[in-house]
C-alpha cells in the first residue's frame, strides 16, 4: 500500500491565497465605476413612464408628447380617418406587422391591432421614421397620415408605411389608459 503525504499549508501559501484575494478586490474596485457609469442618468430614469392628458385633443387633431427623448404623436382620428384605416387590405401593406408591444408580437397591422382596445380614436405612436430617424409631418402625404419629407416615407392615417423607403410601420410604444382621459406611456 502506499500513503498519500499531504503537506502541511506553508506560511507562503496562506501569503500566495491572501495576495490573489486582494488583487481580485483591488480589480473589482476599479472596474466598478467603469461599469456604474453605463447604467442610465436620473434624467433618463425620471421618464421612465409619462402621463398625457389627452381630454383637450379635439376630434381630429393631434399633439406631441415627448418620452425617453422621442416625440410621441398622439392623434385623436375622426371617423372618417378610422374607416379609411380600416378599408386598406392587408395586400397594400409593405409592413404587415402591428409593431404594437401592446399586444402580441405575430399581431398584424390591421387598424384594431394598431390602436387601443376601447378607445380606437386615439392612436399612440412613436413619431420617427422607420428609414432614418426623421420625424414626419402629420396629416400630409399620398395617405393623409404623416409624411416624412427628408426620404419621401409616407404613413396612413394608422401609421403604417404605404410608400417610400421607410422599411416598417411607426412603432407603437407601451401605453395604457389609466383614465378615460389619461394615456400613461412606458
Amino acid at each position: 500500500m502506499s500513503t498519500i503525504e499531504t503537506a502541511e499549508p506553508t506560511r507562503r501559501d496562506f501569503l500566495f491565497i491572501a495576495t490573489g484575494a486582494v488583487a481580485a478586490v483591488g480589480v473589482a474596485a476599479a472596474a466598478w465605476p467603469f461599469i456604474d457609469q453605463m447604467n442610465p442618468d436620473a434624467s433618463a430614469l425620471a421618464l421612465a413612464s409619462i402621463e398625457v392628458d389627452v381630454s383637450a385633443i379635439a376630434e381630429g387633431q393631434s399633439i406631441t408628447a415627448k418620452w425617453r427623448g422621442k416625440p410621441i404623436f398622439i392623434r385623436n382620428r375622426t371617423a372618417a380617418e378610422i374607416e379609411e384605416a380600416k378599408a386598406v387590405p392587408m395586400s397594400d401593406l409593405k409592413d404587415t406587422s402591428a409593431r404594437n408591444p401592446n399586444i402580441g408580437a405575430d399581431a398584424d397591422a390591421s387598424n384594431e391591432n394598431r390602436s387601443a382596445s376601447g378607445n380606437e380614436a386615439f392612436l399612440v405612436m412613436i413619431g420617427v421614421c422607420t428609414h432614418l430617424g426623421c420625424v414626419p409631418l402629420g396629416q400630409s402625404g399620398d395617405y393623409h397620415g404623416w409624411f416624412c419629407p427628408c426620404h419621401g416615407s409616407h404613413y396612413d392615417t394608422a401609421g403604417r408605411i404605404r410608400k417610400g423607403p421607410a422599411p416598417e410601420n411607426l412603432y407603437i410604444p407601451p401605453y395604457q389608459f389609466v383614465s378615460d382621459t389619461t394615456i400613461k406611456i412606458g
